[in-house]
């Protein structure tokens, strides 16, 4: 199902199947609520199962590396010291146990693996007997960075993100990386929660507010 399927579908439990011009119930703001609450359900079912599935995976295909200094200096303060990192910044991921929701960082056949580390531990590589020479990539402030790429242009990056429609502002993918008509990346299950939470939760209490149905078409309740 996509993002305005399971929106639409919401809306319409929730007014019963009828439609009137004084809609009290904002589609974007549905919207809002089931990315809450997969963001929610996902971190639940991580923290008691230790599995994500693919379904929960978005791609965000093919970023372009940018070679940059590594002084984190506004100003033209610089320490000769270049480094790589994607030109554009990586969306917001799902907050998993003690980590990113980061689930592979590698070379574009999607194949090929770069460990993922923190940053205080770039210091100690070139100390490392046996992996000083391979690729490492590391997260500062929402960019991707690789160290000792090896000549290497183009970075895939898979992950499960908190606001799937953030991947549309990506010009990787081909023709876009997401909208709201995708395939929303989350299972059947998932979306039966979402729909029981909301409807017994949020949507539930704006229903229950005053409407100005007057000049609608609608029998009003006595």
């Amino acid at each position: 199902m996509t993002l305005n399927e399971i929106a639409y579908n919401l809306l319409n439990l929730m007014r019963a199947g009828r439609s009137h011009n004084d809609e009290n119930i904002s589609l974007d703001q549905i919207k809002f609520n089931i990315k809450h609450y997969r963001a929610m359900f996902i971190r639940r079912d991580f923290m008691r199962n230790g599995l994500i599935t693919r379904h929960l995976e978005q791609d965000l295909g093919c970023l372009t590396l940018k070679k940059v200094d590594a002084s984190k200096c506004d100003c033209d303060f610089t320490i000769d010291c270049p480094i790589y990192r994607t030109e554009k910044k990586i969306p917001r991921t799902v907050r998993f146990n003690f980590r990113d929701a980061i689930t592979h960082v590698g070379d574009v056949t999607g194949l090929g693996r770069i460990p993922l580390i923190e940053p205080y531990e770039v210091q100690w590589l070139p100390h490392d007997k046996y992996t000083a020479n391979r690729p490492k990539a590391y997260m500062i402030e929402d960019y991707l960075y690789v160290y000792n790429p090896k000549g290497m242009e183009l970075v895939n990056v898979r992950g499960v993100f908190e606001d799937p429609e953030e991947l549309a502002g990506l010009k990787s993918c081909d023709p876009v990386c997401y909208d709201a008509d995708s395939p929303f990346p989350i299972p059947a299950d998932m979306i039966s929660l979402i729909t029981t939470g909301l409807t017994n939760g949020e949507l539930k209490f704006l229903v229950s507010t005053l409407v100005d149905d007057e000049n609608d078409r609608q029998q009003d309740t006595q």
